[in-house]
């Protein structure tokens, strides 16, 4: 046994330092000695001749798991310069008063609605109620609240987006202009 581990000691510190570093390298040196003398007693080489391809097959396995391991032990470490970034999940007053604006934009527009396209839109998206019971409740086909659905959500979103528009200073009719162009492309 000492003659085996004495010539395959510097072979095998070699290649580890090389793929692993210096560190703890004795150590890895003498798991890797253990893992070749226990499977070689467990009768895991066949062919005794190949035993240098069988050594580098197990030290090559043994690199990886090193690796792996470092990996992941790296992947669940904190670094204490920068921290865990803990964030509230609450929105900053910032984005609070962008919310609030842009839901008190959508509410005016919603108003300039007809009643009973807001009253599909309100339903649907808001209250969140089936298409059976809004036709139920207003007396309307499933064609008819479709394409009311569809027109309240086409004339919303036009008079959302001029509104808009209006006030980051651009024209209302610029904004019309490009929906008829980009409704033009789309026919």
């Amino acid at each position: 046994m000492e003659e085996l581990y004495g010539v395959f000691t510097t072979v095998i510190r070699f290649y580890l330092c090389r793929q692993l570093g210096s560190q703890d390298l004795d150590d890895k040196v003498h798991d890797a000695f253990l893992t070749i003398t226990q499977s070689i007693r467990r009768g895991d080489l066949r062919e005794p001749e190949r035993l240098m391809g069988y050594v580098r097959t197990v030290i090559r396995r043994q690199v990886a798991g090193y690796i792996g391991t470092a990996v992941e032990s790296r992947r669940n470490l904190v670094d204490p310069d920068h921290g865990a970034v803990l964030r509230d999940r609450q929105p900053d007053p910032e984005r609070r008063a962008i919310e609030g604006q842009n839901l008190d934009l959508a509410m005016r527009v919603l108003n300039t609605l007809p009643r009973r396209d807001r009253e599909v839109l309100v339903r649907f998206y808001l209250q969140e109620q089936s298409p059976r019971q809004i036709c139920r409740d207003m007396g309307l086909t499933q064609t008819q609240f479709r394409l009311t659905k569809s027109r309240a959500k086409a004339r919303f979103t036009e008079l959302g987006q001029a509104r808009f528009a209006r006030r980051l200073g651009f024209s209302a009719s610029a904004v019309t202009r490009r929906n008829e162009k980009a409704r033009e492309q789309a026919s």
